[in-house]
C-alpha cells in the first residue's frame, strides 16, 4: 500500500513540476504574438486574426518560474477571493445543523432507493454547470456530498462524480454557460443562444450517460454504509431549516439571473456568497460572533484550494513571460486548413484540449482560440457554430481530467480522491465523450447548422 500511494507525485509537486517544464519550454518554442484590441462587446482584450508575428525571445530562468506562483496567486485573486467566500458561506451553512438535517432526511425518504440519490444530487450540480459554469464554487460543497454519500456506502470517487463530474459535464455540453458559450458566440459574431436546441439535445444525451455510469460504478463498489455518528443528521428538519434552504436556493437563483442578465463576474459572485452567509448565520441563530467564526473556519479549510488554483495559473503566467501562448495555439491550428471538412473540425476539438493545458480558463480560451479559429473556419467553408461546438468540447471536457485544473484538484483534495484513482475512473469516460462531441460536430456539419 505504501509503494502504490508514493507512484503519483503530490498535487503541488504536479503543479511546480508543470511550471518548471513551462519555463522550460520557453527556452525551445520560439516566441509570436498576434496583436490584442478590446472588444466592447466581450468587455475583453482578444486576439486579432492575422497579425501573429516572431517576437524576441524572452526565456523564463528556473528562479522567475518560482517567483510566477505568487503572481499566479494575484493573477486569480478574484477566483481564490471566491473560494474563500464559497467556503465560508457553506460553513456558515454547515454550521446552522440545517444541511445535516436535509441530508438525514433524504437517506430517509430514499431507503432501499438510495442508489436514486446519484441522479438527483447529480442533476443539481450539471444545472449549476449549465448555468454558470461551475468549478470553484463545489469545493466548500464537498464535505457535505461527501458526508451523504459515505452515509450510503458509495465511494469518494462517486462523490466527485456526482458533483464535478456531473458539473463540468453539464457546462461542456451547455447552450447558455456565460463563461463558455456565451462568450464563445459574443467573440465569433454568433447570435446569442443560436443553435440551443441541437445543443440541448446532446446535453440531455451526455447527462444521461454520465449519470448512468456514474450509478454502475456505485453500485459495483458500494461498500457497507457507513455509521457516521451525527444526532443533527438522525433530527427532523425546522420550518427555520426550510427558511435557511429557501435562503440558498434564492442565492443561486440571483446568482444565475446577475451572471445572464447584469454581467457579473466573480467579485460580484463573491459579495453574494458572503451575503448569503451572514444571513444565514443569523437566520440559523449563530448569531454574529457564531457566524463570524464559522467563516473563518470556512476560511481555513479553503486555503488548501485556493493555493492549487493560484499553482494552477502559474503555469499560465510563465508561458505568458515567454511569449509561447500564441505560438502554440497557431502552430496547432495551421495544419488544419490542409485538412477535409470534417476533418478539420474534429482537430480544431483536439487542439482545443491540448491548448486547454497550460490555458486553464475557458473564458480565457475563448478569447485567445477563437478569433483564430473563425476566420480559418469561414476560409474552410466550416460553420462558425460548429467552431464553437469543437471549442466546448475540447476545452470543457477537458477540465474532467487536466491536472493544471486548480478546481479539479482542490476537488479532488477535498473528497480524498488522489488524481490517479480518478484517472482511471475518468479516462475511458471522458473519451466516450469525446466522441459523442465528434458526432455532435458530424451532425451539424451535415444538418448545415448555423
Amino acid at each position: 500500500m505504501k509503494n502504490r500511494k508514493s507512484r503519483f507525485p503530490h498535487p503541488l509537486t504536479l503543479l511546480t513540476g508543470f511550471i518548471l517544464f513551462a519555463a522550460a519550454l520557453s527556452y525551445v518554442v520560439p516566441a509570436g504574438r498576434y496583436d490584442r484590441r478590446d472588444d466592447p462587446v466581450t468587455g475583453r482584450s482578444v486576439v486579432v486574426p492575422g497579425t501573429f508575428q516572431e517576437v524576441e525571445p524572452t526565456p523564463v530562468g528556473p528562479f522567475d518560474a518560482i517567483v510566477a506562483i505568487p503572481r499566479g496567486m494575484m493573477s486569480a485573486g478574484e477566483v481564490v477571493f471566491l473560494v474563500f467566500l464559497i467556503g465560508g458561506a457553506f460553513a456558515v451553512f454547515d454550521a446552522t445543523g440545517a444541511l445535516r438535517r436535509g441530508i438525514g432526511w433524504l437517506i430517509r425518504t430514499l431507503d432501499g432507493r438510495e442508489i436514486l440519490t446519484i441522479p438527483i444530487v447529480g442533476v443539481a450540480f450539471a444545472m449549476g454547470g449549465i448555468l454558470q459554469n461551475m468549478q470553484e464554487e463545489i469545493i466548500a460543497l464537498v464535505p457535505a456530498v461527501l458526508l451523504l454519500t459515505r452515509r450510503l456506502g458509495y465511494s469518494a470517487v462517486v462523490t466527485v462524480a456526482v458533483s464535478a463530474g456531473a458539473a463540468f459535464v453539464g457546462s461542456a455540453f451547455s447552450p447558455i454557460n456565460p463563461f463558455q458559450v456565451q462568450i464563445a458566440q459574443k467573440v465569433s459574431d454568433v447570435p446569442l443562444a443560436s443553435g440551443s436546441a441541437f445543443r440541448i439535445v446532446f446535453l440531455i444525451l451526455a447527462l444521461a450517460l454520465w449519470l448512468a455510469w456514474t450509478m454502475r460504478y456505485a453500485a459495483r463498489t458500494r461498500t457497507e454504509p457507513e455509521e457516521i455518528e451525527s444526532t443533527e443528521m438522525d433530527e427532523e428538519p425546522t420550518r427555520r431549516d426550510a427558511l435557511i434552504f429557501g435562503i440558498v436556493s434564492l442565492t443561486f437563483v440571483i446568482l444565475v439571473y446577475g451572471l445572464l442578465r447584469l454581467g457579473w463576474d466573480f467579485n460580484e459572485m463573491s459579495a453574494l456568497f458572503f451575503i448569503m452567509g451572514i444571513v444565514v448565520g443569523l437566520v440559523g441563530r449563530l448569531r454574529v460572533t457564531g457566524t463570524a467564526e464559522a467563516y473563518a473556519e470556512g476560511f481555513r479549510s479553503m486555503a488548501y484550494a485556493a493555493l492549487l488554483i493560484g499553482f494552477a495559473r502559474a503555469i499560465f503566467v510563465v508561458m505568458d513571460d515567454g511569449g509561447i501562448v500564441d505560438t502554440i495555439v497557431r502552430s496547432l491550428f495551421v495544419p488544419l486548413e490542409s485538412l477535409p471538412i470534417a476533418a478539420s473540425a474534429v482537430g480544431m476539438s483536439v487542439a482545443q484540449a491540448v491548448i486547454h493545458v497550460p490555458v486553464p480558463s475557458v473564458s480565457g480560451q475563448a478569447v485567445l482560440t477563437l478569433p483564430v479559429l473563425i476566420p480559418l473556419s469561414d476560409l474552410l467553408g466550416l460553420s462558425r457554430q460548429v467552431a464553437i461546438l469543437a471549442y466546448q468540447y475540447g476545452a470543457g471536457l477537458c477540465d474532467l481530467i487536466t491536472p493544471t485544473n486548480g478546481a479539479l484538484l482542490a476537488i479532488l483534495a477535498a473528497a480524498g480522491v488522489r488524481y490517479e484513482d480518478w484517472l482511471k475512473f475518468m479516462v475511458p469516460r471522458y473519451l466516450a465523450l469525446m466522441a459523442l462531441g465528434f458526432v455532435s460536430i458530424f451532425i451539424a456539419i451535415a444538418i448545415g447548422l448555423t
